[in-house]
């Protein structure tokens, strides 16, 4: 019985000894675990930090650029402007002697 005894002792300690390592492993999963968690936290962070950039960046392109093309086409309309202001007094210049001569013959025709 001594070394049936014996034996059962053997397993009995391989066993409490594959346990223990077990529960190590356990233990160092959850610390793996823990540690991926924070990095993949860390990358997304990370991620959602240039995702930021880049969009800002971005919209400062697009609203630069709107701006050019609004600068752009305020300088054309005030261009339009201009010149139709300078048609009108044209028109004014050529036709003012004819307009006092047609305010003077009403006043004095009876």
């Amino acid at each position: 019985m001594s070394q049936t005894g014996t034996k059962v002792d053997g397993i009995i300690k391989a066993l409490s000894g594959l346990e223990s390592d077990i529960d190590s492993l356990n233990l160092k999963l959850d610390d793996m675990k823990k540690q991926l968690n924070s990095k993949a936290q860390k990358e997304i962070d990370n991620l959602m930090e240039k995702t930021k950039e880049i969009a800002s960046k971005e919209a400062e392109n697009i609203i630069s650029s709107s701006k050019s093309k609004a600068e752009s086409e305020s300088k054309k309309i005030h261009k339009k402007g201009d010149e139709k202001l300078t048609d009108i007094q044209k028109n004014i210049e050529s036709n003012f002697d004819s307009a006092v001569d047609d305010a003077v013959s009403s006043i004095l025709e009876p």
